[in-house]
This record gives structure tokens, sequence and C-alpha cells, in this order.
């Protein structure tokens, strides 16, 4: 995804700190990661699940964006689990 900027909401701070995600992690997902799925009508901005393997770990990263400034939030960020997501942790496993 490019942006200009990328901030990172409390939220999200507290949830990689508890799942042992670095910065530098989210950094390289948002980045250089695959948009998964997309959510047009999320407020205030649009926003991506992103897939990110880094450091041969994946990661999803949940980014809302905003397009005329070019600044992405990060809302949250996980290693997406084995038992939901399909093997290439794209996608979600069915009930």
């Amino acid at each position: 995804m490019d942006y200009q900027t990328l901030v990172f909401s409390g939220h999200a701070v507290k949830q990689m700190f508890q799942r042992r995600i670095s910065r530098d992690e989210v950094k390289a997902a948002a980045a250089v990661g695959e948009a998964i799925a997309e959510y047009p009508e999320d407020r205030p901005y649009p926003s991506y699940l992103m897939l990110g393997i880094v450091n041969q770990r994946p990661i999803h990263v949940v980014v809302a964006k905003d397009a005329e400034t070019q600044t992405a939030y990060v809302v949250t960020a996980y290693e997406p689990d084995l038992n939901l997501w399909q093997p290439d942790f794209k996608i979600r496993k069915r009930p």
C-alpha cells in the first residue's frame, strides 16, 4: 500500500504489544503486503486487510487510508490463526 505517513492507533499499539508484533513488522506488512480484503464503506476512511510475510511470519494488518493526505492508520495487527484461515492466510475458513 502506498502512503506518505503511517499512524498507529492506541488500540493497534496495545494489540501489537500483547501479540508481540513490532512496529517494523507492521510497517513492512503495510508497505509491501497484499490487500486481501477491502472495506470501502468503513468510516472515517476506507480500510484494507493486508497480508504481509515478514521474516517468514504471516501478519494481518488492518489499515484505514485517507487518500487525500496519503496517511494510513493502523487499526490492528495480528498473526492469522490456521484454525481460522486457509494455509495461504488469504481466505477465512468457513465454520
